[in-house]
């Protein structure tokens, strides 16, 4: 009787496995080949306004972007997101991204790994990322839904172990699985459970958005149970309501797309959230979601974050090599110190007291929730 059990549940898994494979694989899809980006929501960075330097006294040759997050150091306060994992093609992007972060000294996420603890044969398509990259900051990443289902510190223990990461990323997809029809939208004792893995773990532990924003309540909500760093993750780069209205057209599911289509633009622009979460709590932020130049990545600091990242602009040049990620970081880079160079800043501490002014809906939204905006622009370096 008890293999017959066992051989059930491993069965279950397996098919839960394949389930979340063949999903990833249209994730990858859809976002190659779809528009998934917020449609009329913006970043809010474009309220952002770095003050120009005439005079900035600085040389560009001289500037140094280097930055330590969690006691590690990286050549540039750029961090390549959770994407995927699970597939050949999952596989595939985690290489190239890892090799080209390992060139340049960055850091990296990889995509939820439920699917290689449910199946362990597709621990590779994760592990690979440290195999590419030895010495870079590797983020291993588990969704929230299933903490409710059972996952503790030890499967959180094993996502660590699979890749050697140096922090556990648990993100937050509440739209996603809301528009999703094989969606998990119990979110009871997620917050207590994040709690455990904060205190349980050997690594520190980031909560992450996944494109929706989070606002300062949640952040110290997080910052109490003991969160080491919170990403932001906010609105203005892919929609995952965009995403799931793509597979729900593809079904012929009129209830998803009505659903993805009402839902696509829902969430916290991510300038707003940064400052929110940044004016809230005494943990590093990254600030991620839309994050598409240099400037986008100086603003974000200017206003309160330790690092940045960036997901969607990596996919598809990861599926055609890491050279063709470097390329896309090492732009990134270049624009950023030149933004450097205009604001006087030869240094990321320096660039993090720039004076900028914000305006517009942001400047609106974070008046009207009480937020202090007025020493971000009488700043002095």
């Amino acid at each position: 009787m008890r293999n017959l059990l066992e051989q059930e549940l491993v069965g279950r898994k397996q098919k839960t496995a394949n389930q979340i494979r063949k999903r990833k694989e249209e994730h990858i899809q859809i976002c190659l080949e779809q528009e998934v980006k917020a449609r009329n929501a913006t970043t809010g960075f474009e309220d952002a306004h770095l003050v120009h330097r005439a005079l900035p006294q600085i040389s560009r040759k001289e500037i140094d972007l280097s930055t330590t997050f969690f006691s590690h150091v990286f050549s540039a306060p750029i961090i390549v997101e959770a994407m995927t994992g699970g597939t050949t093609m999952a596989s595939k992007v985690n290489a190239a991204m890892a090799e080209a972060v390992e060139e340049l000294g960055l850091g990296m996420g990889v995509g939820s790994q439920r699917v290689a603890i449910e199946d362990p044969t597709l621990e590779e398509t994760f592990s690979v990322a440290r195999k590419k990259a030895p010495k870079v900051f590797l983020i291993a990443n588990l969704g929230a839904p299933q903490l409710t289902e059972g996952y503790g510190v030890k499967e959180a223990q094993k996502a660590v172990d699979m890749i050697k990461a140096d922090a556990l990323a648990i993100h937050l997809n509440p739209l996603q699985e809301a528009v999703q029809p094989e969606g998990q939208t119990d979110y009871r004792g997620v917050l207590q459970k994040i709690g455990e893995m904060a205190n349980g773990l050997n690594v520190p532990l980031i909560v992450k958005e996944t494109g929706s924003g989070i606002a300062a309540e949640e952040a110290k909500y997080l910052e109490a149970v003991g969160v080491a760093g919170i990403d932001v993750a906010g609105v203005g780069g892919t929609s995952w309501a965009a995403v799931e209205y793509h597979r729900a057209k593809r079904k012929g599911d009129h209830l998803g797309q009505m659903l993805g289509e009402s839902l696509w633009d829902w969430g916290i622009p991510t300038a707003i959230s940064l400052v929110e979460v940044a004016q809230s709590v005494n943990v590093p932020v990254i600030a991620s979601g839309g994050v598409r130049s240099g400037e986008d990545v100086a603003k974000a600091l200017a206003l309160g974050a330790d690092m940045t990242g960036i997901a969607w602009p990596a996919l598809a040049p990861a599926l055609q090599g890491s050279g063709e990620v470097e390329k896309l970081l090492s732009l990134l880079i270049e624009h950023l110190t030149s933004v450097m160079f205009l604001v006087g800043a030869d240094s990321i501490a320096k660039l993090k007291a720039a004076p900028i002014v914000l305006s517009g809906k942001t400047a609106e939204w974070l008046r009207a929730r009480g937020f202090r905006l007025e020493e971000y622009a009488r700043r002095k370096i």
